[in-house]
């Protein structure tokens, strides 16, 4: 009988260390398949020193790009991260996040439109994330499906974190990337949260300030908004004919075709002015975006012009009496003068910006590291653009920045 007991008494000791193997493997796999190798800390690269232009940092960096060995976490990883959220807020560290009293007071808003990536957006979400704020996602019908699952995990597990209610299939240059905003700019208004501003990003998107630093930089604006608004000069060709999209639903860069027949004037004797599709815009400006009949009859007209997200806002804002107007008679209001984000184009190195050290797309500069100090002190609040896959030793030292400054 004693011998039988003690059998029985080996064999459950056995199955718990089995199951305990079990458990620690699967967490131990699913953490490896997740995170990507902090390239930092693998090849001894210091970030101060690299912010301080060391020339030895920067070649260490640069051996890592000639091997190209950079291999991030698919979408597939991140819907399977999402799958247990009470493990993914804690390994993420979103649970241990929080803010000041004064940030608490403050509290922001986000329009994030994005299509593909769910690594690089969750490191985005990460970055920006109080538990204080709120987020709304708008991701491209277009996407493909691992990315809506990584995408829909995300706002399933992350406190304050949802997707727009009204989704587009947005086009390249065309209205449908506006509407993405505007349908989250009216979710953002039913939400519990009353925030003071909203902020709109891409998903190549990272920040170059703390909340904190934003919050402060947002108070001095005192209901005003912060939107790039020029006269047009050579760019009125783009609401004085009509544009046609294609009927190819498949590209998420087909441009709309401009036609020679002419518009009409813009409704309510607008004057227009252009910018950019980035913006940090007061709750009552948006809340006058949301009911006013100028604005629907102004986006109504916008419809069929070419990139009408560069020229709403900036019209807007520049409408007399409205909340936090500009007056047109004021200067142009440039991109180096918005603070929303830091944007470098070709045409413009070596004459306003240094050269870019990572690589060009379409005339835009996605950073390399030698960047690092020039976007940390230019003054602006985001970084535009990152992508791992061409410096993720960029990423991870404004990842590190941010922190220390937390």
């Amino acid at each position: 009988m004693r011998r039988l007991w003690i059998q029985h008494k080996v064999k459950v000791i056995l199955f718990i260390l089995i199951l305990t193997f079990l458990i620690c493997f699967n967490t131990i796999g699913l953490t490896g398949m997740f995170e990507s190798p902090q390239l930092t800390g693998e090849n001894g690269i210091n970030c101060s020193a690299i912010y301080d232009m060391d020339p030895v940092e920067l070649g260490k960096t640069l051996a890592i790009h000639k091997k190209k060995s950079y291999v991030g976490p698919t979408d597939q990883d991140i819907a399977n991260a999402t799958s247990d959220c009470n493990w993914f807020v804690k390994s993420k560290g979103y649970d241990v996040i929080q803010g000041s009293e004064m940030e608490r007071e403050f509290p922001l808003a986000y329009s994030l439109v994005i299509h593909k990536d769910a690594s690089l957006v969750e490191r985005l979400l990460r970055a920006i994330y109080m538990p204080h704020n709120i987020y709304c996602i708008h991701y491209d019908l277009k996407s493909s499906d691992d990315f809506i699952m990584a995408i829909k995990g995300l706002a399933r597990c992350i406190p304050h974190v949802f997707i727009a209610s009204k989704l587009e299939r947005v086009q390249y240059a065309g209205i449908s990337r506006l509407k993405a905003d505007l349908n989250c700019l009216s979710d953002l208004l039913e939400s519990k949260v009353k925030w003071k501003y909203v902020i709109n990003l891409c998903g190549q998107d990272f920040p170059l300030r703390t909340n904190a630093e934003l919050v402060s930089d947002l108070k001095l604006l005192k209901g005003r908004n912060m939107v790039e608004s020029k006269r047009p000069e050579e760019k009125k060709r783009r609401w004085s004919f009509h544009y046609a999209l294609k009927n190819d639903k498949s590209e998420f860069y087909e441009s709309p075709i401009s036609t020679s027949e002419a518009k009409s004037q813009p409704p309510h004797n607008i004057e227009m002015f252009v910018g950019s599709a980035y913006f940090a815009l007061s709750r009552e400006f948006v809340l006058f975006v949301q009911w006013n009949s100028l604005v629907r009859d102004f986006l109504t007209w916008s419809e069929d012009t070419y990139s009408p997200d560069e020229h709403f806002w900036a019209t807007l804002i520049r409408v007399p009496g409205v909340p936090g107007e500009v007056p047109r008679s004021d200067p142009d209001i440039t991109e180096l003068t918005s603070k929303t984000h830091l944007v470098k184009w070709s045409y413009l190195e070596k004459t306003l910006y240094p050269p870019c050290t990572g690589v060009r797309v379409r005339s835009v500069c996605i950073y390399g590291v030698a960047e690092l100090r020039w976007l940390l002190n230019y003054g602006h609040w985001f970084a535009n653009k990152v992508d791992p896959n061409v410096d993720p030793i960029l990423i991870e030292c404004l990842e590190e920045k941010l922190l220390e400054k937390r």
